[in-house]
């Protein structure tokens, strides 16, 4: 455990996974450019001295796999799965003598002493108290060309429910607006939202408290997808060994970390009126549009005598939160295997798909049928319910190879028989689907097929004829509407191929899906993506990234037959979606990237920062995808 953000500091630097940067780097957008370029390459965490504030900004802390590992005290994240699993296979065992349960004592004692515990007197984040309260005293970022304003993006927010004073724990940016005012922007399907609509009932004044720093489990456990009424604080213990001490908060009933770096107390008044948030650069690698949240008035800030200020940012992937995500992915992979789908061996969240888009579950397969169970079981648990593409496989595959995975996929996979379709609540920040918060969802079954599942099933796709990637590239002097094709992946046994397009007129993507699957040399192809033409196909991450942020697995498939009972092939439309071309009726965001003036300045200085050999501005790579517009896309 850690004793407070210097002592992780300290750890990180001793370990040479920090660098101090002292030359002066404005929060406004620098930082942000900074940091991405870092994040990019797995590069290190960042201590900037010199901001511009009293405070110092600590950003990119848990960046790698080895950081967050770091962070929660192991070497490895799997440890802590093991760890878990094997302290509730312990409890749960029968105990048939009162020797056994004698030896219990001293488990139970340790579980104990991981509960979270309210301490007299006033906490080392309490040791400076604002005379004036005011939030702008702080480094706080703006992190992207067209957001709302600064965000606070690693803030840990205790709210209780006022009925059974249960506290919640979570992690949502909040937009400054003033030196008292933030907006709280907590989704519908929050916890905290639910509180919220509680003290609305009652007609109360909502407490809320922001805790800044102190031991990075907390900002983990802030976000970790703990069941409804399970302490937050109970999970830091135990990865910590430690209980939390927490202390009362000055101007409201809350408790908060008694080692935190800086303490944001107020309140919300649940019949005012909300005030228009955002636009956001957020996790998606798109921005958030502006919407409408409660307002969070602040009484009171305090904080340690040397605080840190902690920050993180998001955008286009790969950024710091891959990292707590990979965590997240290693430590529930228990809980969700021991208490509702006990066949599953492993599950990964791909970070192209940036965390609720793309899952990859494999199973232990024991009886036909079992994918689509599994699959139906998961989008009914917690935060699983917002994946689009889920996909099982079974048998002996590593899923954390991409190319084992994907020969898998191909070589188990019928487009005509192993695609479920269902829809339901998906993430708020999902724009691909056709009303806010609530569209498609696709299951794919690559696990290996027993015989009744085989049963009665015909013209397979043959691909023991591979097509050279010349062939499929004859696409480009057929359709001119085509620009780039990608079939690398072909020569290596996976049939997925990736087409950008000029998409010109309504229910373009289907019919140039039935058009292609007409020619003799594309049968091998079981599924084909296709994406707008300011996409660079060949880089596969990037593709697939901007596939599964722009389609609804729903509406945006077509079930294609092949020529002469070849099988059947599948075509998704990852393309951006219109008002003329798709009848479309929201508004499309904008990707990621910083300005010009930001690219030049941080060029310019980067010699001065400690960092090394130049790291290139990701957003230059980016840029011609850019569209006309600022957060929001122009028709």
């Amino acid at each position: 455990m850690y004793r407070n953000t210097q002592h992780w500091i300290k750890t990180l630097e001793a370990a040479g996974e920090l660098v101090r940067i002292k030359e002066y780097v404005n929060p406004h957008l620098e930082i942000t450019e900074v940091t991405d370029r870092v994040s990019k390459v797995n590069g290190p965490a960042l201590l900037f001295e010199n901001t511009g504030y009293d405070f110092p900004l600590l950003i990119n802390s848990m960046g790698t796999e080895k950081r967050i590992a770091m962070a929660l005290g192991v070497k490895n994240l799997d440890d802590i799965a093991k760890e878990m699993e094997s302290m509730f296979k312990e409890l749960t065992s029968p105990k048939e003598s009162w020797v056994e349960k004698l030896k219990m004592l001293p488990r139970l004692g340790s579980i104990a002493s991981w509960m979270p515990r309210v301490v007299s007197g006033r906490g080392e984040c309490q040791q400076v108290v604002m005379v004036k309260p005011d939030v702008t005293k702080l480094p706080v970022l703006k992190c992207w060309p067209e957001d709302g304003g600064p965000f606070l993006t690693l803030p840990v927010i205790h709210t209780k429910d006022p009925i059974t004073g249960i506290r919640n724990v979570g992690l949502y940016r909040m937009q400054v607006f003033g030196p008292t005012l933030t907006a709280m922007h907590w989704h519908r399907h929050k916890v905290s939202a639910r509180h919220f609509n509680e003290y609305k009932r009652r007609g109360e004044l909502m407490p809320v408290a922001i805790s800044l720093g102190g031991d990075p489990a907390y900002s983990y456990c802030s976000s970790a997808p703990l069941p409804d009424g399970v302490d937050e604080y109970i999970l830091a213990g135990f990865l910590r060994k430690k209980r939390v001490d927490m202390v009362q908060c000055l101007t409201q009933d809350v408790q908060v970390p008694a080692d935190a770096d800086i303490i944001i107390e107020g309140y919300i008044d649940p019949n005012e009126e909300f005030i228009l948030e955002g636009p956001f650069g957020d996790h998606t690698g798109y921005y958030s549009l502006a919407d409408y949240y409660p307002r969070f008035h602040i009484t009171c800030i305090t904080h340690r005598k040397d605080a840190v200020y902690p920050a993180t940012i998001v955008g286009i992937p790969p950024q710091e939160d891959a990292w707590i995500g990979k965590a997240t992915e290693r430590i529930f992979l228990v809980p969700i295997k021991m208490t509702m789908v006990p066949e599953i061996e492993d599950m990964i969240l791909p970070v192209e798909g940036v965390f609720h888009n793309l899952v990859i579950v494999k199973i232990k397969k024991d009886y036909p049928g079992q994918a689509s169970k599994v699959m139906h079981s998961l989008w009914g648990a917690g935060q699983m319910m917002f994946t689009k593409f889920m996909i099982i496989v079974s048998g002996d595959v590593n899923i954390h190879n991409a190319d084992e995975v994907a020969k898998h996929i191909s070589a188990n996979f019928d487009p005509a028989h192993d695609i479920y379709i269902t829809q339901g609540p998906v993430d708020v920040l999902d724009h691909s689907c056709s009303v806010m918060a609530f569209g498609g969802k696709m299951g794919i079954d690559a696990t290996v097929k027993t015989e009744e599942e085989l049963a009665g099933r015909s013209g397979k796709v043959n691909s023991a004829e591979k097509t050279k990637t010349s062939e499929y590239e004859q696409l480009m002097q057929l359709y001119p509407e085509i620009r780039q094709v990608n079939a690398r992946l072909t020569e290596n046994d996976i049939p997925l191929v990736f087409i950008s397009i000029e998409k010109n007129k309504p229910g373009h993507v289907k019919e140039l899906s039935e058009k292609i699957f007409q020619h003799e040399w594309m049968k091998n192809a079981k599924a084909v993506i296709f994406l707008e033409s300011n996409v660079d196909v060949s880089d596969i991450a990037d593709a697939v990234w901007r596939f599964t942020n722009n389609a609804d697995p729903k509406r945006d498939h077509f079930i294609v037959q092949g020529k002469n009972g070849s099988g059947a092939h599948v075509c998704f439309d990852g393309t951006r979606k219109t008002k003329e071309l798709d009848d479309f009726q929201r508004d499309w965001p904008n990707i990621l990237v910083s300005n010009d003036e930001t690219i030049e300045r941080i060029d310019a200085i980067w010699p001065k920062l400690g960092l090394g050999e130049m790291i290139p501005s990701p957003s230059r790579k980016y840029k011609k995808q850019v569209y006309k517009g600022g957060a929001v896309v122009e028709e």
